[in-house]
């Protein structure tokens, strides 16, 4: 089976996709921009397609990014999931389970849960999200 290019390369691209601008891309994946440059420049030559056109506002995706985006987006929840069943696959409970809950529920409900949750498996890592707004939990949490 042979593959067009390495999901590191689709990883940059849908950060570049998101944020907007390489240094962004960069930032939120912790790699340099020149390594973001590379990957993006690798992914059209490999794909034969122009994914990005330079403005003042920074890079604007073109009609073929668009398209390649909800599969970018799919391969991004794939590898999501490959490493939440590989983090399940130790002994015991372990890994990140990210919460998301009303402001109220969050502050008013879930807290003493939680801290039960986390003192009977101390290998989980709880991640809570206050938020009235529909949250995506898989997309990394901005520090």
């Amino acid at each position: 089976m042979t593959y067009t290019a390495g999901w590191e390369l689709y990883r940059s691209f849908l950060a570049v996709l998101q944020e907007g601008s390489l240094s962004g891309a960069a930032r939120a994946l912790g790699l340099t921009q020149p390594t973001v440059g590379r990957h993006v420049d690798a992914l059209e030559t490999r794909l034969g397609l122009v994914l990005f056109t330079r403005s003042q506002v920074g890079l604007l995706p073109t009609e073929a990014a668009r398209a390649l985006e909800p599969h970018a987006q799919a391969m991004h929840h794939t590898a999501a999931s490959l490493e939440r069943v590989a983090q399940g696959l130790g002994t015991g409970v372990q890994g990140t389970v990210r919460i998301s809950a009303s402001e109220v529920v969050g502050a008013e409900v879930l807290p003493p849960i939680l801290a039960d949750l986390s003192a009977r498996h101390p290998g989980l890592k709880l991640e809570l999200v206050l938020s009235n707004r529909v949250q995506d939990l898989v997309r990394p949490l901005h520090n």
